[in-house]
């Protein structure tokens, strides 16, 4: 029997051939936590009584969910994970340096690694064709001071995509169509391996938002195979020479098979309080906003940010429209500034927040008021998300919400 690619990666790791269902001990390449998971992660680190990090170089220490902290509590965290960087030489990524799903793809994960980190969306990386997911603070405390985790092999969908995407249509609304169709339960414990021309086509930042979302369907993780483009990316990030194709085997087996021909894919919007509650952005059209959001590790890249400033440009956002800009790391920041996207974004009367999480978590920068509907291009919309439990969010593609800012209603054009 074949292997699928998640066995594959898991298989070099654990150093035999294993398969679904296997309970394993892997090795891990790179660990993580942000300054919501990591003071809890430091804590039990220094429980197993150890005295060194195994790998210091490939455990990074992220401050991007507060960032910079709007109150003293979480100033005090950020003290905890800047000690522990000082004190064990762990890679400190500090207040304005970006999400922390963001700069691992940029700066430290390849192809065929396994990333284990202490936040849901660490399955971003899977578009890198690794292994990403993610888990406790206890079991990354694990990680960090053995250089190794234990799991379950994930059985895995295959989700093949084919056909072009209409005009104006992301990769987000693809994802949400998906989600829509199993549920946010539908891929629990399940590796997604998405393939088929449609896939082939996309971006690497298409392809990162579609991993990104993939825990919103319950799977372990979102995996892509590598290819010329995942090569091209990490050439300009300088670490070429570290890409790798994984390929599964054609005879590997796969608990299911999904198939969606692109061209029946709508402009998608989920609405409150589930993500896996979606319909047509044509059908709301009577859902009016107070708030649009366009950034977070799901659509705050470079690319994004295009996609909206080409729509705002020589336009002014609705009166009744707070429009909140985050790009998603320094990097997409300063390509923002070198295009004169962030001319567009504040002459179109949007606000530019500092690379981070931003609102998405509500704990600053955008909490919602008692009634309030937001539009916003992150990944989760559960009731209080936002900082506020009688607050409304909506969750789309960076092109339905550059239009929502406009009309200040949900809007496809």
């Amino acid at each position: 029997m074949g292997l699928t690619l998640v066995e594959k990666i898991i298989s070099e790791h654990a150093g035999k051939t294993v398969h679904a269902g296997e309970l394993v001990i892997s090795k891990v390449d790179v660990t993580a936590v942000q300054d919501g998971t990591g003071p809890l992660t430091v804590q039990e680190f220094k429980k197993l009584g150890k005295d060194k990090l195994n790998n210091p170089e490939r455990t990074i220490l992220f401050i991007d969910h507060a960032s910079p902290s709007p109150r003293k509590e979480l100033s005090n965290t950020h003290m905890v994970l800047r000690d522990f960087h000082k004190e064990y030489g762990a890679v400190l990524s500090d207040v304005g340096a970006g999400v922390c799903h963001q700069r691992l793809v940029e700066t430290f994960v390849n192809p065929g690694e396994i990333l284990i980190g202490a936040d849901s969306h660490t399955c971003t990386s899977g578009a890198l064709g690794a292994f990403a997911t993610g888990m406790g603070s206890t079991d990354i405390a694990v990680g960090m001071a053995l250089g190794k985790t234990w799991l379950k092999v994930p059985a895995t969908f295959k989700i093949v995509v084919r056909g072009k995407l209409r005009e104006g249509i992301c990769s987000k609304d693809l994802m949400l169509h998906l989600i829509g169709m199993i549920g946010a339960d539908g891929a629990t414990y399940k590796a997604l391996e998405f393939t088929g021309d449609t896939i082939d086509n996309m971006t690497m930042s298409e392809r990162f938002t579609l991993a990104n979302m993939a825990v919103e369907a319950g799977a372990k993780c979102g995996l892509f195979v590598a290819d010329d483009k995942t090569k091209a990316f990490l050439q300009e990030r300088g670490r070429g020479d570290k890409f790798r194709q994984i390929l599964p085997d054609s005879d590997a087996e796969y608990e299911r098979i999904i198939e969606i021909n692109a061209e029946d894919v709508p402009h998608t919007v989920s609405c409150p309080h589930t993500v896996d509650n979606t319909r047509p952005a044509s059908e709301l059209g009577d859902v009016k906003v107070n708030q649009v959001y366009v950034g977070t590790c799901t659509n705050g890249r470079i690319e994004d940010l295009r996609v909206v400033a080409q729509i705002l440009d020589g336009k002014k956002v609705h009166e009744d429209v707070r429009m909140l800009i985050c790009p998603a790391s320094k990097d997409v920041y300063k390509q923002a500034l070198k295009e004169g996207l962030i001319d567009i974004f504040v002459d179109a009367n949007a606000s530019v927040l500092p690379p981070g999480c931003g609102p998405c978590v509500g704990v600053h920068a955008g909490i919602l008021g008692d009634g309030e509907v937001c539009l916003a291009t992150q990944n989760r919309n559960f009731q209080g998300r936002m900082g506020n439990t009688k607050g409304f969010i909506y969750l789309a593609s960076p092109y339905v919400a550059a239009y929502t800012a406009l009309r200040g209603y949900i809007s496809e054009k």
